[in-house]
């Protein structure tokens, strides 16, 4: 009798657990690295700065893939006079039908409004732009970018008000990223040809180096061995039976009325461009534009 009580407790214990979910939740050099031009890498305490100059950007990946989950990080972007930068934070698998979730940060010249582009690829296609001005300026204090991913929808939140929501479709025929383990990444370059005003302002090098900076860092999601097959990390970080994980949630299957609220309020006042209304590009309306719901 003891051996059967214990044994539920063991299970009870097993399934709380992942419905906390496998927290990651720690300093920059315990989840990620830099990949590109280290030098240009500052530490403060807990502080990480990237800096650009016209000698190179600079970029850092995390140390392990995930499928499903959150991943956050604290930032502080560019001051003054930014126009031509772009500081991205994403999610990313490998290959050429590789998935991908991005927020781009678009500078501008001083004053003017700073601007967040988010994007998807699924199966290597992209093309599917979304742009809005934050309601706040994202130069004088740390901000949270948040990307939730599960079976369900990809949500990118600032502030944890979300911005975007891609829901699945494949009911409707149409793909969903769900079975590639994807890294997470962070980069710093200059984009003067397209980034601000459609490339008509250029990057003045004289106000340089421009220095992003970084805080809590934080991944609250399913880690995937590279070792494994992508169906089988799906299985892995899929809740079934007594495996119960925390982003399977029933109430996290969509937004919440509030959730709701916020991206309307967000899309009727911050939005500037949106894939879907832009006839000029898509002269035929792009399908998952006709069923979403967002």
């Amino acid at each position: 009798m003891a051996s059967k009580i214990m044994s539920l407790f063991l299970s009870m214990i097993l399934v709380l657990t992942l419905l906390v979910g496998l927290v990651s939740s720690a300093k920059f050099d315990e989840l990620f690295q830099p990949y590109w031009a280290s030098d240009h890498f500052t530490y403060e305490g807990e502080l990480l700065h990237m800096k650009l100059d016209n000698y190179s950007g600079a970029g850092f990946s995390s140390k392990n893939k995930y499928m499903f989950g959150k991943v956050t990080v604290q930032i502080k972007l560019i001051e003054g006079d930014s126009a031509g930068t772009v500081t991205a934070f994403y999610m990313s698998s490998d290959g050429p039908l590789h998935n991908e979730f991005d927020f781009e940060f678009l500078g501008n010249t001083t004053g003017e409004p700073y601007s967040v582009q988010t994007n998807l690829y699924i199966n290597g296609v992209g093309n599917r732009e979304q742009r809005l001005d934050l309601w706040f300026d994202p130069t004088k204090d740390f901000h949270s970018y948040s990307i939730f991913w599960n079976q369900r929808q990809v949500v990118f939140l600032v502030d944890e008000t979300p911005i975007r929501v891609h829901t699945n479709m494949e009911s409707k025929g149409l793909p969903f990223p769900k079975d590639q383990p994807m890294g997470v990444y962070s980069s710093i370059w200059n984009a003067d040809d397209w980034a601000t005003q459609g490339g008509r302002v250029k990057t003045d090098w004289s106000h340089g180096p421009f220095v992003a900076s970084y805080k809590g860092f934080d991944i609250n999601a399913c880690e995937c061995p590279v070792s494994v097959a992508g169906a089988d990390n799906a299985k892995k970080c899929t809740s079934s039976g007594y495996k119960k994980y925390w982003w399977d949630e029933p109430v996290l299957s969509e937004l919440n009325l509030h959730q709701n609220h916020q991206l309307v309020w967000v899309k009727n006042h911050h939005m500037v461009y949106d894939y879907c209304t832009d006839s000029a590009r898509f002269p035929v309306t792009p399908v998952e534009c006709v069923h979403h719901r967002h």
